[in-house]
């Protein structure tokens, strides 16, 4: 599989922030949650070491997997999307500045 382009990636992470910020408080608390979960499966999958590239490359394979830790039905897409972008502001070369990221 090539390489999923980082920039798509990140816009659609962006995204599903964006659509979590959106949510009232307490829908909102809610989606943070499943969120959190699907951090942490991130940091088991990936470690506590990786690439923005190595984190666009499995989102770009598939994240069935995500959404079914989400548990959130059709908010589902945008908790993994924000979760992600949240996990990705670990990554070695996120640096705050990478072009895309707002």
């Amino acid at each position: 599989m090539p390489d999923y382009p980082i920039d798509n990636a990140i816009f659609r992470w962006e995204e599903g922030e964006r659509r979590l910020r959106a949510a009232d408080d307490a829908t909102r608390r809610r989606l943070d949650r499943s969120a959190a979960t699907v951090v942490d499966e991130l940091r088991r999958r990936l470690g506590s070491t990786f690439t923005l590239a190595e984190l666009a490359e499995l989102y770009g394979s598939g994240t069935d997997w995500a959404s079914d830790l989400a548990n959130v039905g059709g908010d589902s897409e945008a908790v993994v999307d924000a979760a992600f972008g949240r996990y990705a502001r670990s990554a070695t070369d996120y640096v705050g500045s990478h072009p895309g990221w707002r």
